[in-house]
């Protein structure tokens, strides 16, 4: 699951708000501690993406990310409320029906997540995560359960976010940027390689690009630790154009086909 958390690291979300209701009586108060604060021309209130998905020639799935204000805080501290959605669809809903869940609770200065909760649906096969970050205690906890996990430690969704913060002006082809992330009960470090500079094109245009591949490793699903591949748009809002992986069992390509709300303005090349 790693792997595929890795997998576009925007994921699949979306969440009605009742899923995350209770979370909120864990909230810890912090009063001493000092929270990071990261500088943010990427992203804002607004902005929504829309994704199409490809096993192979055929069109399996959908997804959007979308970011809102959240009417909650917690510790004082405002938060950005990201809803997304990603179900299967067409054909593909035959063999492997999916409909994955997911919201993120990100604070608006620091980037980092307060809550997290998950309901994935794949061909059949579940899961229901409910995590809430104590930022100030380096503690992650899932209903009993407590985890240690490194302050500024990221989620899911609030991973891919935070990614589109980091500075890649200097970048030099073979960087590597690397950052933690929780999932599945454990801190993982992801880590996406640079490898240059491109043109893309996808169905709704051509674009500058920025090119990584998000380092993985290599199993039963990849052969190689380079066999994902992400464009990313050439200007301050870093949203990903295009991702490719090859797996052992076919090829997987997901495309943008919708933006709106963007903070700036994208690397779209007009004819």
């Amino acid at each position: 699951m790693k792997q595929l958390a890795t997998l576009f690291i925007l994921g699949f979300a979306c969440l009605s708000s009742s899923a995350s209701e209770g979370i909120y009586e864990q909230q810890i108060k912090a009063s001493a501690f000092s929270y990071r604060t990261v500088k943010n021309t990427a992203f804002q209130e607004g902005e929504k993406l829309t994704y199409k998905l490809h096993y192979g020639i055929i069109d399996a799935a959908k997804a959007t990310l979308e970011v809102k204000k959240s009417e909650r805080t917690i510790n004082g501290r405002s938060m950005y409320r990201v809803i997304g959605k990603g179900r299967s669809v067409g054909s593909f809903n035959w063999f492997f029906k999916v409909d994955d869940r997911y919201e993120s609770y990100i604070d608006e200065k620091g980037l980092f997540p307060w809550v997290f909760v998950r309901r994935v649906n794949e061909g059949g096969y579940k899961i229901n995560q409910d995590y809430t970050f104590i930022q100030n205690k380096g503690k992650v906890k899932e209903g009993k359960k407590e985890y240690e996990a490194p302050t500024n430690v990221q989620d899911m969704i609030s991973s891919y976010y935070y990614a589109r913060t980091l500075d890649f002006s200097n970048a030099k082809k073979g960087d590597v940027f690397q950052f933690d992330s929780f999932v599945d009960g454990e801190v993982y470090p992801l880590k996406i390689k640079f490898l240059g500079k491109e043109t893309v094109k996808i169905r709704n245009g051509k674009y500058k690009a920025l090119k990584f591949s998000p380092v993985v490793q290599v199993d039963r699903i990849f052969k190689d630790e380079e066999d994902l591949q992400v464009w990313i748009s050439d200007d301050e809002n870093k949203i990903p154009l295009l991702a490719k992986a090859k797996i052992l069992f076919g090829a997987i390509k997901m495309e943008l086909t919708e933006y709106e709300g963007l903070k700036s303005q994208i690397s779209k090349i007009e004819k």
